[in-house]
Parts: C-alpha cells; sequence; structure tokens
C-alpha cells in the first residue's frame, strides 16, 4: 500500500473540504449559571411553565409506550393518534400563554413529526414508520407542516443568540439543537423524495419554491447547527449530507488517485 505524507496544513485543508462548516473559534460556549432560557428570566415563572410541559411531555411518553404495545399487537392505534392530537392542542395553548418559551415549540414540532412524519412536504408522502398517521388529506397535512416548520423557525428565532460568541444555558443550546436537528431530518426527507413525488407546501412558506438541491444544502446547514450545539449525530449528519462537500470530496479523491495511485483515499 502506498504510503501518502501530509504536511498539517494540507490535514486541515482536507478536513475544511470535509465539514466546509467546522470553525474550532465557532465553538459554542456553555454556561450552566446563565438563564435556563434567555426569554423567561423570572425563575418562578420557568419553573411553572416547564413543569406545565413536562407534564404534557409525560403523557406523550406514555403514548409512545402504548403506541409500541399497539404495533406489536397489530392492534389500531386511533386512541393514541386522538390522545396525541389533544397534548398538541396542549402545548398549543401553553405557547398562547407563553409565546416566547420556546422548548414548547420544538416539541409540539416533534409531536406534529410523529403524527406526520418526516415526508410532511410531500404531496403523496411516504408513509415512513415514524408517522402513526396513515391516510391523511392533503390540506389538513399542509396545515400540519406549515405548523411543524413555523414551530421550528420559531424556537429558533428565539433562542439564537445575537453573535456566534454569546455564551448559552445548557437547556438553551440543547433545545436549538434539537430544533435545528428536527428541520433538518425534515428537509433531508423531502431532498430524496421530492424528485420522486411533487412537492406541496403551503404557499406562504419558503420552501414552497425550493428545489432538491436547496432542500439537501439546508438540511446540511441545519444539521450542522444542530451539531454545533451538542447533538454529535446531527454533526456527523452534516458532513454527510453536505452536496457541496461531496463534491469537493469527490474532486480530492481524483485528485489523489492521479497523483499517488488507485490506493490513495481521503
Amino acid at each position: 500500500m502506498a504510503y501518502i505524507s501530509l504536511s498539517t496544513r494540507d490535514i486541515n485543508v482536507l478536513e475544511k473540504i470535509k465539514d466546509p462548516e467546522s470553525d474550532p473559534s465557532m465553538a459554542v460556549q456553555v454556561d450552566p449559571s446563565l438563564p435556563k432560557d434567555p426569554n423567561i428570566l423570572d425563575q418562578e415563572v420557568y419553573n411553572a411553565v416547564a413543569q406545565q410541559e413536562r407534564e404534557i411531555i409525560l403523557s406523550i411518553q406514555k403514548l409512545e409506550i402504548r403506541s409500541s404495545n399497539a404495533k406489536a399487537e397489530s392492534a389500531p392505534v386511533t386512541d393514541i393518534i386522538a390522545e396525541y392530537q389533544k397534548c398538541i392542542s396542549q402545548l398549543g395553548h401553553l405557547i398562547e400563554a407563553h409565546p416566547k418559551y420556546a422548548s414548547a415549540y420544538n416539541n409540539r414540532a416533534q409531536a406534529l413529526r410523529r403524527l406526520c412524519g418526516d415526508s410532511m412536504l410531500i404531496s403523496v408522502p411516504q408513509q415512513l414508520p415514524q408517522a402513526l398517521l396513515r391516510s391523511v388529506e392533503d390540506p389538513e397535512r399542509r396545515d400540519m407542516a406549515r405548523m411543524a416548520l413555523s414551530d421550528l423557525d420559531r424556537a429558533i428565532q428565539l433562542l439564537t443568540p445575537a453573535t456566534p460568541y454569546s455564551r448559552l444555558s445548557p437547556q438553551t443550546a440543547r433545545t436549538l439543537s434539537m430544533a435545528h436537528t428536527q428541520r433538518a431530518a425534515i428537509y433531508h426527507i423531502t431532498s430524496k423524495l421530492v424528485t420522486s413525488s411533487p412537492l406541496s407546501v403551503d404557499s406562504r412558506r419558503r420552501e414552497a419554491e425550493w428545489t432538491e438541491l436547496k432542500f439537501a444544502e439546508n438540511a446540511s446547514r441545519d444539521f450542522a447547527m444542530g451539531g454545533r450545539y451538542g447533538n454529535e449525530i446531527a454533526k456527523g449528519l452534516a458532513v454527510s449530507t453536505n452536496p457541496t462537500a461531496k463534491l469537493c470530496g469527490q474532486m480530492v479523491r481524483e485528485a489523489m488517485k492521479k497523483e499517488y495511485g488507485e490506493e490513495a483515499s481521503v
């Protein structure tokens, strides 16, 4: 096997090609002493809101256990779907009462993804195992998709710091990571399906005009942000789904093959 000697600069360049979003100087600074939510500074109010949210999430977790049992027994999930919709409604009430509480938006989007699946932007979506709803009319699916994406946008908007160097509480970083990663998952699945199935997105949403490449680029970008805020899986997916990184990586591999032979690889 050919031995290839690369300088430190060469290695750094190759790492940048594999992960164009990487920048060690932009690492998130987590500070546990900061308020858990930058928009709810009163600790008593935050505790009360977070407790309401935990109770709803606990109900959802119980529904997941029931769903697993129903799947194992091939039993209908109609009641489970109705309870999920009730939890989504409860999160909606929480959002109405506390419109700057980002975590509730993130969790409502997650519940909507559970109902519709990540193919929610496709008119005739493939029935992914994730989706509880096996049949949903296009207008209803489009409304749920609009709400899910709007919720994720809002959560990200509420918590994204003014500068990349701002310190964040662990709770803020976690919610930002989850919101970016959830949105990335929707975009990623859409980029895979949109070439074979028609896109159907609320005309008020920016995604209504996106192409396959646009979905792929934004999926990679959101995965990168999810990784930056702490999700290592999202960080890895950012590299593997980045269309620019794929193209650059392929070009580098071809160049190295010509320079060092077929055994060379990046």
